[in-house]
């Protein structure tokens, strides 16, 4: 159960941030406009990214040696220090909201929110990359469980911002509001940054 709470909460920390993707989904909450397509079509994309991320790294662990499982965490270091600075320099004022803006088509919105999500290249870093490297030394029940709980993060996240959005709007656009979540995420993902430093430390004693 621990796994399925860690994985919610990495999966939640590494979501919440304001990016072209939930600002497309705010959008078209405010809009009413196919909000449950949105929705799915953002949370099943990142539950197959996330499972793909976990079991590339489970599929290629036996060819992972000390040096190269240290090449590996070190580079997950820097991305999340990367990813803490990031968030402590991210300006939320910018926001660019157009609920009147005109209807599209189905075609057009699926077209557009497979765009938003698969040619982002946060959503490989923060899926594929990040969650797989850091669970790759879990358990397979581990990972599924690591897996399951960051895959409800996302759809958690998704649908109430989806949904919320024309209730919520007016705090969705504060400035104040964001720098509270900022605060969050900078903080688990400096914990997190923390734990893989220790590990690294460990690592570089039974090489050398």
């Amino acid at each position: 159960m621990e796994f399925l709470i860690l994985g919610f909460l990495t999966g939640l920390s590494l979501i919440l941030a304001v990016g072209a993707q939930n600002i497309f989904v705010i959008e078209q909450g405010l809009k009413k406009q196919y909000v449950f397509l949105v929705c799915l079509i953002c949370s099943l994309s990142d539950l197959i990214l996330i499972f793909l991320g976990i079991f590339l790294f489970e599929f290629f662990r036996n060819l992972f040696t000390h040096k190269i499982e240290l090449i590996f965490n070190i580079l997950l270091f820097i991305f999340l220090i990367y990813f803490v600075i990031s968030k402590v320099r991210t300006n939320y004022d910018n926001f660019d909201i157009d609920p009147y803006k005109t209807e599209i088509s189905l075609k057009n919105i699926i077209i557009k929110t497979l765009g938003f999500t698969y040619l982002n290249p946060h959503v490989y870093s923060d899926t594929v990359f990040f969650l797989g490297n850091f669970s790759k030394n879990f358990l397979i029940s581990q990972k599924y469980y690591f897996g399951i709980g960051a895959s409800i993060a996302s759809f958690l996240f998704f649908f109430s911002l989806g949904y919320l959005s024309k209730l919520s709007s007016k705090y969705l656009k504060s400035t104040k509001t964001w720098k509270i979540i900022n605060i969050f995420i900078i903080t688990f993902m400096s914990i997190l940054a923390f734990y893989v430093l220790l590990d690294i430390l460990n690592l570089k004693n039974r090489i050398f």
